[in-house]
């Protein structure tokens, strides 16, 4: 027996859950079954216009059900989507659309500017996602073609191409360790499988009303709520943008059930002033990923009857690799918990090679079928990801006990994580070099109380050069996306550098106590 893709999911779901709501955006249901026929509408409205199977289809906007149906449209067809991160500047942009060579971008309506400026130099055809609620008038200029239109005018869908699980399904850019963003090609198999470990390990169930907060094209997001909870045939309670106030009112209004965030989404919330009369009754499930969660978070949501299931993951293992069972959470604070029920992690010396006892620190390996298989068109980097015997080298750190439970303990790929983004030091340092006047430059991460951590910019200059952090903040926006920019500067006479010149950033950062 052959099984096919992702993109056959809703379809089989619609005669399982059939007037059953998928979706909720806005207060308005769309049902599995009229999910299913706006999916195969778009579906052949691409195939008609000369996407093929492996061709790559790119969306740009905040969540919306659109990006539910260009998601499982590609899919369909055997197409590859591209979910791209809003936050991006047209420079980021355009070099992501160029390097998975992008047939086709999805866009929302209020994003034309930076979907002009990242496509203005390519023949990449563009669809814009109107919204009547929000853009009643809009008229999109005639070299751009309107979704609904698009759905609109399509035939039936016949004969799609024929999708194995080992076929490509995404590509999500991963923030790059060299100065450049890698894509993590990940196949429907990777998908499933995830979703299997999702269904497993955080009991998501048939009845769930998944409260979407995290942006979709985040692989988390998409990964651990979206693709369960539609396999499943629960419903998704979609937030386009994630303010407390409306997340608690949503969870109150729609009965929410679970929701899975980073911790400072979980601090917004609590800070918020409904917090204290806010109806979170219904929740009976919150997952949190992207770093440690604060104990006065934790206590916070305790008071209300609710615990926390952690966890650790990331884009290459789309995207998890461990779960924390929230009945284990009490007893093992800072731990990311367990082995996903289908995949496993090893903690190996990267010195001797040896894997390492419970207990004593190594690098996080990972197999399992929801492990990617490559990066796109980085053969070096892919076979630089993995070991001999096939292993992925996370680039972590970490140690677990004798039952197994994981603690990430530092990264080794100098990755901050600032309210659940990831930034690379090695991007914003290649983005400051740039700046005139910069001899050397150092970003590291420093704590803070709402987003966790946040890039710190230390630098040396020439004679005769000076750099305030006006001037750098201003030079990076052009250049990066505004949570990548470090807001606080420091120059400094020299950098503390190895015998072979290599900065030694634990000397920096050990200057800068951590809390």
């Amino acid at each position: 027996m052959t099984i096919d893709g992702i993109g056959s999911w809703i379809r089989r779901r619609a005669v399982k859950s059939r007037g059953r709501d998928a979706i909720v955006f806005r207060d308005v249901g769309t049902t599995y079954d009229a999910l299913a026929d706006r999916i195969d509408a778009l579906a052949a409205g691409l195939l008609a216009r000369g996407v093929a199977k492996g061709d790559r289809v790119a969306y740009l906007g905040n969540n919306h059900p659109s990006f539910i149906e260009v998601m499982f449209a590609t899919a369909r067809i055997g197409a590859v989507f591209v979910p791209l991160n809003t936050r991006l500047s047209v420079p980021e942009l355009e070099f992501q659309l160029e390097d998975c060579g992008a047939e086709v971008l999805v866009h929302g309506a209020g994003l034309d500017a930076q979907a002009t400026g990242a496509t203005t130099a390519t023949e990449i055809r563009r669809i814009v996602v109107v919204d009547p609620v929000t853009a009643p008038d809009y008229a999109p200029p005639s070299w751009v073609e309107d979704y609904e239109s698009v759905l609109a005018g399509a035939g039936p869908l016949e004969s799609p191409p024929e999708t194995s699980l080992d076929d490509p399904s995404v590509i999500i850019y991963t923030s790059g360790t060299t100065g450049r963003p890698k894509g993590a090609v990940l196949t429907h198999g990777n998908l499933t499988w995830n979703a299997l470990n999702t269904l497993v390990d955080y009991d998501v169930t048939s009845t769930e009303r998944t409260l979407i907060i995290s942006p979709m094209f985040h692989v988390a997001a998409f990964g651990m709520g979206v693709l369960p909870t539609l396999l499943k045939g629960g419903a998704l309670l979609l937030q386009e943008r994630f303010v407390a106030g409306e997340a608690l009112a949503t969870i109150e209004r729609l009965r929410a059930t679970f929701i899975s965030g980073v911790p400072t989404t979980y601090q917004l919330m609590m800070e918020d002033p409904a917090w204290p009369t806010a109806d979170i009754s219904s929740l009976r499930s919150m997952t949190c990923g992207g770093s440690a969660i604060p104990k006065k978070v934790i206590d916070a949501y305790a008071a209300r009857g609710l615990l926390f299931s952690g966890g650790y993951g990331m884009t290459e293992t789309s995207p998890g690799v461990t779960a924390m069972p929230a009945h284990h959470s009490a007893a093992h604070i800072g731990s990311s918990g367990l082995a996903h029920f289908f995949t496993e992690y090893r903690l190996r010396d990267p010195a001797t090679d040896e894997v390492v006892a419970p207990g004593e620190r190594g690098e996080v390996e990972v197999r399992g079928p929801n492990v990617l298989r490559e990066y796109w068109d980085r053969p070096e980097a892919t076979a630089e990801a993995f070991t001999e015997d096939g292993w992925f080298r996370t680039g972590d750190i970490g140690f677990a006990d004798e039952d197994g439970f994981l603690t990430i303990a530092d990264r080794v790929k100098d990755m901050i994580i600032s309210g659940g983004e990831n930034i690379y030091s090695a991007e914003v340092e290649q983005a400051i070099a740039a700046i005139p006047g910069v001899t050397g430059v150092a970003v590291i991460g420093v704590p803070d109380e709402r987003w966790g951590e946040v890039p710190h910019a230390i630098v040396t200059l020439a004679p005769g050069h000076s750099l305030a952090v006006d001037g750098m903040i201003a030079f990076l926006r052009e250049r990066l996306a505004g949570y990548k920019v470090p807001r606080t500067l420091e120059v400094v006479a020299e950098l503390p550098r190895t015998a072979s010149g290599k900065i030694q950033k634990h000397l920096l950062r050990a200057a800068r106590p951590r809390d």
